[in-house]
Parts: C-alpha cells; structure tokens; sequence
C-alpha cells in the first residue's frame, strides 16, 4: 500500500470519529435547548439552568463541527486525487520505501563423485541504526556482544562509534545462525537481525587452492568460486518495502524472484586430494621446506584430479588469513624447472632424426665452454648415448644436442608446449612464466634453456608439456571441469618418439640405475626428476627447488602425477631423494581411485629416473 493511501485511510478513519462526536455534542445541545426549566422550591428557575443557550448558538457550533469535518476530508480527497498526488507519494516514498537487493542462492561446487565442496547455508546480518540506537547500548552489553563476535571490547566500539552520526551499521555479517540468536537475546534496543547467506566449505583447507572462496557479498575471490562466478551466481533479485523511523521492514509492496545459480562440477577427486595434501605435508616437514605443490592429471581427458598446495589456509575461517597462504603456486610461482626440460630437446631431436637414442656423445672431460661461459656436469660421464644423457641427466650431452638444431626450432617447440604463455585452463591468475623469443638467443642461453636454465614455468605449465611426453607426441590443455570426452591436441612429436621417450626414462630403473626411491607396485612408471637453483635479486643463491614428474602406467600412460618442493632445508636437496616419495604415495593412490589395471606383473616395484647432475639434476 502506498503512502498516501495510508494517509487516505487514516483520514478516513479520523474523519468518522469527528463525525460521531459531532453528532453526539448536536445532540446534546438540543437536548439542552429543549429541556423543560426546572423550579426551585422557591419557584425561581435554578441557577445553573437560568441561562439559556440561544438555539442560534447551538446550530452555529454544529455548523462550525461540519465545517471542520468537511474541510478534513477534503484534505484527504485532495491528497488522494489532487494535482500533488504524485509528488507527495514520491516523497513518502523517499522517506520511507526502499529497494533492497535479493540474492540469488549460488550453485553448489562439488567433485566428481559428487561429494560438496562448497555450498550455501542460512546465515545471519545483524545491524543497527547508530543516531537511535547506540547511545541505549549499555557497556555490559557491548562486552557480551564484543565476546560473541569474537572481538576486542574496544575494537568494536571503536568501530561502532566510528558511525554513531550514520544511519545503518553491520554490527556482524553472515554470521551462524545460534550466534545470531545469543546476540539477539542481549536485548540490544534497535537491534535488527536479518536473514542471509554464507558460503560453507565441507573439505576446508584440503581443497582450499581449488575451490577458493567468496566475499560477504557473495561473489567469487578465489578459485573456482572466481573463476565460475557467473554461472555460480545466479540472477538477483529485489523487494521494495516500507520501513519505520527505526529502519525495520513493515510491510512489502512487491518482490521480484532471484533465479538461482548453477551448480559447477569440477574433476577433482577429493579423496586423491586429500591424499596429496598429507604425502606433501609430510616431506615439507620432513625436509623443513618453505613451500610445496602437487599436481595429477588425467593423460586422455586433461582432467585436473588434484591440485595441492603448501602452506594452505580454512576458507571458512579467514579473519586472520595470510596472503602468503592463499598463494596458488601451482599457477602463479614461476620458477627455473632444472632437469625436468631435458627429455623435450632430446625429443626435438630425435623427431627430426639428427640423433637415435643410441647415438653416441662426448661428455668429458664434465666441462663444456660456449663463448665466454663454462658449464658443466657433476660427474665426468664420457661417451654416453643419447638415452644415457637423460638417465644420467647430463647437461653436457643435452646441450651439445641442442646446439646442433636452430634456435628457432628450439623457441618453437617450447611455444607449441605451452612456454611463455598463461595456460588456458579456465582458472584466475596463472602465470605466463618466461621464455625469450629464440630470435634473440645466444648460443649461451640455447644450452642452458636446454637443461632447464634462463626459462622459467609454473608446476601447471610443466604438466601440460608431459602430456606430448604420456601421449602420442600430442600436448593438450588442461581442465578443471569434469569430462568424459578425450582430449585433443596439438601434434608436437611424433608418435613413436613420444614411445621412444618413456621407455629411455625407464630403462635407468631397468638397468640398476638410481631411480630406487620411485616405485609404484605393479606399475611401470617412466618420469624425470629436476633440482634448481632458486634465483633472488637476480643472482642464483643457494637454495633450491626440488621436482619430479612421472606418469603412470608407462606403457600406456593414463595419469601424470607432478611433485615440486621449494627451499628444502634439512637433508637432501634433489628431486628424486625429496618429491619421489610423494610421488609413490600420490600415484599408488589415483591409479588405485581411477581403477587401472597394473602393467609389471612380474616386478614388485618400478620407477622412473633419479640421477645427479649439477645442482640441477
């Protein structure tokens, strides 16, 4: 009902009641004029009666009654009806209707079994109006209230009493709803409580990285949640509505439906995640490490089936949140991948056929000088083939085969992998790294880019390249929604190199090599393992970042497993001794969780490469 239909109403009503009491003083005035005069007992007329009220007056006041009554409800009719109807409604209006939003409920976020990763629950707002109410706030009051929000005492009056001359103040957002209810009974006057919503987090920290999180207007600030807003959100609606001088609602004029969001369904297996999150807690402790990362990749479909990250941090809880925590590493930390290049360049090679994998180089003595520089291996390794430089990971032998292609071929496979650019998986923030264009290169940096130095990638970047490695020499994007539909790729190698790749990365283990500490029972694994100087400030320090790719099975690859620990302090620093076992623990479970039938019957264990370079591995 508008504002001046009220009014109509009331006048009305006011204008009934004046009709009755005039009605009522008429009457009695002519009972007065026409009542018979009585005698006192000395015959006179009492005193009180001995003035007659002219029947002139009488009717003059009756008349003067209709007047006023008349002229009230012709106020009534010229608010209602007249010229400024529309200019008075509007100015009701403004003083008391108001448009409030109507949020859509968001989609849900689960797995791909199904299993909630983030959804929408009932929640409480609780606000007053500052001018009225404040000042009513008793200071055992404000200590309860500073108690339940959990709050200093003094942060919170200081932050209410910041808007003691506003009008409206959040006292608390998207609240529980059982601490809504112990506000309320504080008895706070003015107080209002509001229903809302809030976004809930069943895995929490596990799946934290992935789904990411929401602000307290509901929209997405992280992860998915971000990066799937739109289809998450919904559609708004709205309701106007009629609030008294204390800004309470009292009465709805009409309301528009929110249409509510789509729910998303991501690839991830929360299960495998969790796997993950504990293998890779237990090396970064292990190793007293700064941070970590662990990807798993479905090979046929490019479905992400987990994605870890340490440290973490409780997306249902962030009122003390780090940034450093909320750092996705796995999309946004470039760094230089060491070794893990190697078997690209000699797939170049081989692609184009200037080497076999039995081709012979000469590594010794251990140096090799280009131009002004020196590089060089752990070891002096002599004459080795092509498939010994990646099982002895020889950055000699991987230089000397990079340096007998253009460095234009060279920039052109890294481009087609992915290098240099930010990886198209749908998710905020990934990081391009850095790859200079080939055009540009120095002899120098050909060799060096060539066993992972002067380049540098994020874990996701180095995922997407080993597809071109587990599959037919085709690279595929990535995904974090679920699909059952193979993936397409670009053709990078072809396909018998890529075969011809995996088994040189298996043949170390086969051979008694050092590939001892990864093993996955029953399972052929074929995989390369790097150790990279971290740079900062420019200059190489010594810390470093320790790496291991595999896939699994090697036959016939089905699942790709990354592993990336940063600033191991305590014990080893190569990849194979620190990410191996992560690896082993990560694999046995996804092979186990996707159901893949084992492809080494007869050996108990198997692994892919670990082998020592110069602090590069």
């Amino acid at each position: 009902m508008r504002v001046s239909q009220k009014l109509l109403v009331l006048t009305v009503r006011m204008g009934e009641q004046c009709a009755a009491w005039i009605a009522a003083k008429a009457k009695e005035l002519w009972r007065k004029d026409s009542a018979p005069k009585k005698r006192s007992s000395d015959g006179t007329e009492a005193a009180l009666l001995s003035i007659r009220i002219p029947a002139a007056r009488s009717k003059l006041v009756f008349f003067l009654f209709v007047a006023g009554f008349l002229s009230v409800m012709g106020r009534a009719f010229y608010l209602q009806c007249g010229i400024e109807t529309d200019f008075l409604q509007r100015q009701g209006e403004i003083r008391y209707a108001r448009t409030l939003p109507e949020p859509a409920t968001r989609g849900q976020i689960v797995d791909r079994n199904g299993v909630v990763l983030a959804s929408t629950i009932p929640a409480r707002s609780i606000w007053i109006n500052p001018k009225e109410s404040l000042s009513q706030i008793t200071p055992d009051q404000m200590r309860k209230l500073a108690k339940l929000l959990g709050e200093r005492y003094g942060d919170l009056r200081k932050r209410l009493y910041a808007k003691r001359n506003k009008s409206f103040a959040y006292i608390a957002r998207q609240i529980n709803v059982d601490t809504a209810q112990k506000i309320e009974a504080l008895g706070i006057s003015g107080l209002t409580v509001n229903n809302a919503v809030r976004r809930n987090y069943p895995e929490g920290k596990f799946s934290a990285h992935v789904v990411g999180f929401t602000d307290q207007d509901n929209r997405g600030r992280e992860g998915v949640e971000l990066a799937n807003n739109s289809v998450l959100s919904g559609k708004a609606g709205s309701r106007r509505v009629i609030r008294d001088r204390m800004g309470r609602i009292v009465e709805d004029i009409w309301v528009r439906e929110a249409q509510s969001g789509n729910d998303v369904v991501l690839s991830i297996d929360s299960r495998l995640q969790f796997v993950a999150h504990v293998a890779l807690s237990k090396a970064i402790e292990k190793h007293q490490a700064s941070a970590g990362a662990v990807v798993v990749a479905d090979v046929q479909t490019g479905e992400i089936l987990a994605m870890s990250n340490l440290p973490t941090y409780d997306p249902n809880s962030r009122r003390k949140l780090r940034l450093e925590n909320v750092r996705n590493r796995v999309l946004t930390d470039a760094y230089e991948p060491g070794s893990t290049m190697k078997p690209f360049v000699v797939a170049k090679a081989l692609d184009i056929g200037i080497v076999r994998s039995d081709t012979l180089v000469q590594t010794s003595p251990g140096k090799l000088t280009i131009g002004d520089k020196t590089i060089g291996d752990t070891y002096d390794h002599g004459l080795i083939t092509v498939s010994e430089v990646i099982s002895k990971s020889s950055n000699i032998g991987t230089s000397k085969i990079a340096l007998e292609m253009p460095a234009e071929m060279l920039w052109q496979m890294y481009d087609v992998l992915g290098f240099g650019h930010s990886p198209k998986i749908g998710f905020p923030g990934a990081a391009s790294g850095i790859l200079r264009n080939g055009k540009k290169w120095r002899p120098i940096e050909q060799a060096t880019i060539s066993y992972g130095h002067g380049i540098s990638v994020t874990l996701m970047q180095m995922v997407r390249a080993y597809t071109s490695l587990a599959r037919n020499g085709d690279v595929i994007d990535l995904t974090f929604k679920r699909t059952d539909r193979p993936a397409q790729g670009i053709q990078v190698f072809r396909p018998e190199v890529a075969r011809q790749m995996r088994q040189m990365m298996m043949n170390t283990v086969k051979d008694g090599g050092t590939a001892r500490l990864v093993s996955v029972p029953g399972f052929t694994v074929a995989g390369k393992t790097g150790t990279a100087n971290k740079i900062e400030n420019g200059k190489y320090v010594d810390k470093f970042v320790a790496s291991f790719i595999g896939m699994a099975p090697a036959t016939q690859p089905r699942l790709i497993v990354a592993v990336m620990i940063d600033n191991p302090t305590k014990g080893s620093h190569y990849g194979g001794t620190i990410s191996a076992p992560v690896f082993n623990e990560v694999m046995e479970s996804a092979l186990r969780f996707k159901g893949i039938h084992p492809d080494d019957h007869d050996a108990s264990s198997s692994a892919g490469i670990l082998v020592r370079g110069i602090r590069n591995d």
